[in-house]
């Protein structure tokens, strides 16, 4: 077993180019046991240098950086065959989507709490003492703002998704989230097997649907589990009929 599978603390590496919040993540990390900082950049470039030089287990790596920012080292260290565990800090939400798509563990919020950050250290350690799984080319799970923080639900969780404007609405157990992202963009990274879009501006789990209504004048609907009737769109209805085998 390695050290970072067993109780030495995670060789972290800070990424931020405001003095201050680097400052403030070193006094966080000197209070989590689980971490070690062995080096701290102020800049993307920097940042690649001493990954580079040190070989960092976790990098904490702040988004908004002038020249090469968070995403940018992120894609480049997911070009390499044993890259350091990413989890983003930053004080912006929107990117969570790419940052997920970027293998990062988690993202985090500021101003960073100790305990979210220990939450988000947990999973790193999770992560590299479970074997990893296959992975799945579809979307898996979301991650989405709420409240203070980014919650995770499961793409299976989700029973329908719905257009709005440059957001979609998440539908899942008797609540919504919004996830700034188009309704396009989702339904290419989702499983086909599993969701089916019926409208220009909805998405369904393809095992919520009960049953096909035909209305009349080729206009036909769809029924739910929850009891609900949703118009299916022209250009949608012959894979929506291909499902129902018709």
């Amino acid at each position: 077993m390695s050290d970072i599978e067993g109780n030495a603390p995670l060789r972290t590496l800070i990424v931020d180019d405001e003095p201050l919040a680097v400052e403030r993540m070193q006094v966080i990390c000197s209070r989590l046991p689980a971490l070690a900082v062995v080096g701290t950049a102020s800049d993307g470039e920097a940042a690649l240098r001493l990954i580079d030089a040190l070989a960092p287990d976790l990098v904490l790596l702040d988004l908004t950086m002038p020249e090469t920012d968070g995403l940018t080292v992120a894609r480049r260290l997911a070009d390499r065959t044993a890259p350091p565990a990413v989890i983003f800090v930053t004080a912006h939400d929107e990117f969570a989507v790419e940052a997920f798509d970027l293998d990062a563990v988690d993202y985090v919020l500021k101003p960073v709490a100790p305990d979210r950050l220990e939450r988000a250290v947990g999973r790193v350690r999770g992560r590299r003492i479970e074997r990893p799984a296959p992975v799945d080319a579809w979307l898996s799970e979301f991650w989405v703002p709420h409240r203070s923080e980014l919650v995770r639900i499961p793409a299976g969780d989700v029973v329908r998704i719905d257009a709005e404007r440059d957001y979609v609405k998440l539908h899942v157990r008797g609540q919504s989230y919004l996830l700034l992202q188009t309704i396009t963009s989702i339904e290419q990274r989702l499983d086909p097997e599993r969701f089916i879009r019926i409208h220009r501006s909805c998405i369904l789990r393809r095992d919520c649907v009960t049953g096909l209504v035909h209305e009349g004048l080729g206009v036909w609907s769809v029924e739910t589990a929850d009891g609900e009737t949703l118009r299916i769109g022209r250009t949608y209805l012959p894979a929506v009929k291909k499902m129902a085998g018709r």
